[in-house]
Formats: C-alpha cells, structure tokens, sequence
C-alpha cells in the first residue's frame, strides 16, 4: 500500500483543482462554527436517505468530485472510494456518497490534518462482507504548494485484494 500511496495519491494530491477546491472551500468555511458544522452533518447524514439531496448533490457535482470518479475510474477496482477534506474535516469532494459529511472527528482526518506535512495514516485491513474483499482506508495530509502549509486532507479506500492481484 506505502507503494500505492507514494507512487498514485501523492500524484493527485498535487492536483491544481483539488488544491484550488479545497483553498476556495476553507475560505468559505472560515467562521463556521462547531454548531454549524455540526448540523450540515445532520443534513447530511438526513438527505442520504432522501430523495432530494441538495447538500450532497452540491458536494458530489462539483469539478473536484468529477475528477475523483475519474481518478477512481483509472485504478481499475483498486480504488474503492476517494474522498477530499478541508481544514475543518468537511467533504470537499466525493467520488461515492459517505455516511457523513463532517470527517474532522475521525482518525483519517486527525492523523493526518492535525499531524502536518507529509502525514500519512494508514487504517486497519478489514474485511468488506458485501463486496467479499479485504479493505483499508490510506489517508494522507494535503499542503498548500504556495505556503508549506497542510490545507486539507485525502482518503483513499483501497481494495487490498485487488491491489495485491495487480501488484500495483
């Protein structure tokens, strides 16, 4: 997986819309407070069960995310979700629709936003009983090229099965 990681997400990490999304979304976020993000997760965690989704469609329909299915696209089943976030933990961008919006308490968001440039945090193999595969979770701490400074974060779901058969 540290293969994977350094030789593929390293690369989208630098992607010039993705640290353009995540720059404009931490601008637009900056006086969020912790009440308000926490009911933009409500909404979130609501609208996965509706039929109208105007906050999840918001997310999923921006330029970021139409590359993250491209990105995702291109591994072949290795990559089984890929999701970007800003300096609060909020989605910036989703290849596939997550249980919540808010990630900032959690340890993909925690160790690797709140760890600094060049944190990399790899989560526990587990086995997925409805896609019959072994799964884990790779996040890595995205940093602003312009100031040195971690502006965001990536997670990566990657099918350990499948990328043990490519030899990716």
């Amino acid at each position: 997986m540290e293969g994977f990681v350094e030789r593929t997400v390293k690369q989208w990490v630098s992607e010039s819309v993705l640290i353009a999304a995540i720059k404009a979304q931490n601008e637009r976020h900056a006086d969020l407070t912790q009440a308000q993000i926490d009911s933009l997760d409500i909404q979130w965690r609501t609208e996965t069960a509706l039929s109208r989704k105007p906050l999840i469609a918001q997310v999923s329909g921006n330029q970021l995310s139409k590359r993250l299915k491209e990105l995702k696209a291109g591994t072949g089943g290795v990559v089984t979700e890929v999701f970007v976030m800003d300096n609060k933990g909020l989605n910036v961008a989703i290849s596939d629709v997550t249980s919540d919006y808010w990630q900032g308490d959690e340890a993909k968001w925690q160790k690797t936003y709140l760890a600094g440039p060049g944190a990399v945090f790899v989560d526990a193999v587990e086995h997925d009983s409805s896609t019959d595969a072994f799964q884990s979770a790779v996040s890595v701490a995205i940093t602003d090229p312009e100031s040195g400074r971690v502006i965001g974060s990536i997670t990566v779901g990657i099918d350990v099965d499948e990328l043990t058969r490519r030899g990716t």
